[in-house]
């Protein structure tokens, strides 16, 4: 178990790891973002007294499974996944995966862990090339998601 030192954890190591994909250098990412979870409200405003607006909860929503990468190979697991989803007819379900994205400490070890249940994919994006950079082509993956959890 992590001591104290850890806090506040630096967010520059951490790991995304898909359920059926056991290829960790596939699994490497520059950025990740979308771990966000927050309860909608619906403003009802009480009969016969003008004074009052009560705020209800309503269901939870979240954002995107935001992930930035250096454009992989064809034959890349995570890349035969998306294009099934998003370049397929819509003839055959859906196959969505659990996401888990841990953040690490120094010694590997992780820190904190976010579980996106149900993920698939719902865009995929390559940055704009430009002959006068010297940059990394970069690809984004955008993963919707059932359910939210931090579990570490």
């Amino acid at each position: 178990m992590p001591d104290s030192s850890t806090y506040p954890p630096v967010s520059f190591y951490f790991q995304v790891v898909f359920t059926d994909n056991g290829d960790s250098v596939d699994t490497s990412f520059s950025e990740v973002s979308g771990l966000s979870l927050e309860i909608g409200t619906e403003d009802v405003e009480e009969g016969g007294e003008n004074r009052f607006v009560h705020k209800l909860p309503k269901a939870a929503k979240h954002g995107n499974l935001i992930l930035k990468r250096g454009i992989a190979d064809m034959s890349s697991p995570l890349v035969t996944w998306c294009q099934s989803v998003l370049e397929g007819d819509m003839s055959s379900p859906v196959t969505s995966m659990v996401v888990m994205v841990y953040l690490m400490d120094e010694e590997r070890f992780p820190i904190r862990a976010w579980m996106c249940d149900n993920a698939y994919p719902v865009k995929w994006e390559v940055d704009g090339f430009n002959s006068t950079k010297n940059e990394v082509a970069i690809e984004t993956i955008e993963l919707a998601y059932y359910s939210l959890s931090r579990v570490l």
